[in-house]
């Protein structure tokens, strides 16, 4: 037959380029320079999020050529395309931070529109920070093909004074020194500029560092690669062997869902814990593993955390940076430790591997930087989940950040609904010790888009409240948060859930030990107060906010659109 010749070939992407009725599509790649040997090839899409004004993602472009030089090396065609990555920490404490969670799922979906459209074969995916690390694995589940995450690693941490500076919130708590005249402009400065050494995400267990740690569990990342360095060759190696295993994937049609189960997830949540990860990470692993088709509830991270003990001693929640933390050992290392005492060694990695096969021989090397189960930083694991007359579906709190003498408290309300009114009524001294600060219509509807109160938190620690007064919000938190800030309060206010029903000195009790925020108001008052209720609107200052306010869920069904 006259079309014998015509090219055709075993992969997805025959759909878009095989065969004779698909010689209008061939033409266009043609035209981007390719040449019917490497159309005979799979297609697969370098998803690169690289974007000069993040830090962590402006490294991305050198990983990207080398997983392409993996790609090429096993027999594949590379397609590079980008999406978009926002960086969290030029975003707290003004609207910016509105569209950051916001940009999570668009990220998803953008990824979605042109590997569908453009019919590829496999994906490696590269990312760094907060929202576009889970955006990317929520694109991974859901198009469920063949598929490796490289993630851009940690940045070195800076010196000032000679002590360790590991991320931006040191900074933004030393603005009181600056403003009472204990520091000088030029200090300040100094110190502004002894922070972020170069590429990579922030250098302490932020939420973009606790993201890619817990990438490699769930099983789309390279073992260990989570803590390797952005700077480091390593990191160029990891890409590289990321593109050459992607083609294997291909070959042998391997998809994430193939392997990934509850059970990665479980072991996900330990090691969330044991490192002592963000409270962000209870939105983001719930959203990807939806995507998965498996449900993660607030009782299951609760549960978990309970038996796991916190054994990372790095910042924010203990001295360490996430170099120490690399040079111990890493994430590997931390799963070594943790043993089938608390976690299923039996499912496996991206690699193919079991992570009994991936932990022989992997111990720490610095048993202060990973403690071991019998000597860990806490009892328990870094996240707590509270319940109560406050927060009926849950609230959270980063417990190991928390000093022992907060662990419980119980004082009169303080009620705002902005995080800049919060940060104004610490500056007048209006807040006080022993004070809770409840702070509301922050959350995914009301915000609208769920902003980090990091802004607020490091001015509660820069005033010297961070062992007395505590702070209560429907929004959410930057990993970096330390002290007793309890988010995620849930029902929203903007729902009317019953934070929005707080009145200045009601009473509130925090009880982390026995996971308890309750709001000390009889049912009765309640129910009065809720007659004359009147929801703040809304100003519909951004028409992508507007409909995402209307879409967006529960935060424990990982804030997605519904």
């Amino acid at each position: 037959m006259a079309n014998e010749n015509v090219l055709t070939k075993p992969y997805r992407s025959n759909e878009m380029v095989g065969g004779v009725n698909n010689g209008g599509n061939r033409v266009f790649l043609y035209a981007t320079g390719l040449d019917r040997e490497d159309l005979e090839k799979p297609f697969i899409g370098i998803v690169n999020s690289w974007n000069e004004m993040n830090p962590g993602h402006k490294h991305l472009r050198e990983l990207s050529q080398a997983v392409r030089e993996g790609i090429l090396a096993e027999g594949g065609t590379p397609f590079e395309f980008n999406t978009i990555s926002i960086c969290d920490g030029i975003t707290e404490g003004h609207k910016g931070m509105c569209y950051v969670l916001p940009s999570r799922d668009v990220i998803t979906d953008s990824i979605e529109l042109i590997v569908e459209a453009q019919r590829l074969d496999g994906l490696v995916f590269l990312c760094s920070c907060d929202k576009i690390v889970p955006g990317m694995a929520m694109a991974c589940a859901r198009l469920n093909l063949p598929s490796v995450m490289v993630t851009g690693g940690p940045m070195l941490a800076g010196k000032f004074q000679g002590k360790t500076i590991a991320g931006g919130y040191i900074v933004r708590e030393a603005a009181r020194k600056l403003i009472n005249g204990e520091m000088s402009v030029a200090e300040y400065e100094q110190m502004e500029k002894s922070v972020c050494m170069g590429p990579g995400s922030c250098p302490s267990m932020e939420t973009a560092n606790t993201m890619c740690t817990v990438m490699e569990s769930i099983g789309l990342s390279l073992p260990g690669s989570g803590t390797t360095h952005a700077v480091y060759t390593e990191k160029l190696r990891q890409a590289r062997q990321s593109g050459r295993l992607v083609m294997k994937l291909v070959k042998e049609n391997i998809r994430p869902k193939d392997y990934v189960t509850i059970e990665n997830f479980k072991n996900a949540i330990a090691v969330d814990m044991a490192v002592g990860g963000s409270t962000n990470s209870l939105i983001h692993l719930t959203a990807i593993a939806r995507e998965f088709g498996i449900k993660l509830t607030p009782e299951m991270f609760d549960e978990i955390s309970k038996k796991t003990p916190h054994l990372a001693n790095v910042m924010p929640s203990g001295k360490y940076t996430m170099l120490d933390l690399d040079e111990a050992g890493g994430s590997v290392a931390v799963v070594a430790e943790l043993g089938e005492k608390h976690l299923n060694l039996d499912v496996k990695a991206v690699t193919g591997q079991t992570w009994r096969e991936i932990i022989k021989g992997r111990n720490s090397q610095n048993t202060d930087v990973i403690r071991t189960l019998d000597n860990p930083l806490h009892e328990e694991g870094s996240i707590a989940i509270l319940k109560g007359s406050l927060a009926p579906e849950g609230a959270c709190i980063k417990q190991s950040a928390v000093s022992p003498e907060m662990m419980a408290h119980r004082g009169p309300a303080k009620v705002y609904e902005t995080e800049e009114a919060v940060i104004e009524a610490i500056h007048q001294g209006e807040v006080q010790s022993g004070d809770v600060v409840v702070l509301r219509y922050e959350g995914p509807k009301g915000g609208p888009g769920m902003r980090e109160m990091l802004a607020a938190t490091t001015q509660i620690m820069g005033y010297g409240l961070g062992t007395s007064v505590a702070l209560v919000t429907d929004g959410r938190f930057s990993g970096a948060t330390r002290g007793p800030c309890i988010g995620h309060v849930t029902p929203e206010a903007a729902v009317g859930g019953p934070i929005a029903l707080v009145e200045n000195g009601d009473m509130i009790n925090i009880d982390i030990p026995n996971r308890i925020l309750d709001l000390e108001v009889s049912p009765e008052v309640l129910a009065e107060r809720r007659q004359r209720l009147v929801l703040r609107e809304q100003p519909e200052s951004s028409s992508y906010l507007y409909r995402y306010s209307k879409s967006v869920g529960s935060v424990w069904e990982g804030a997605v659109l519904k």
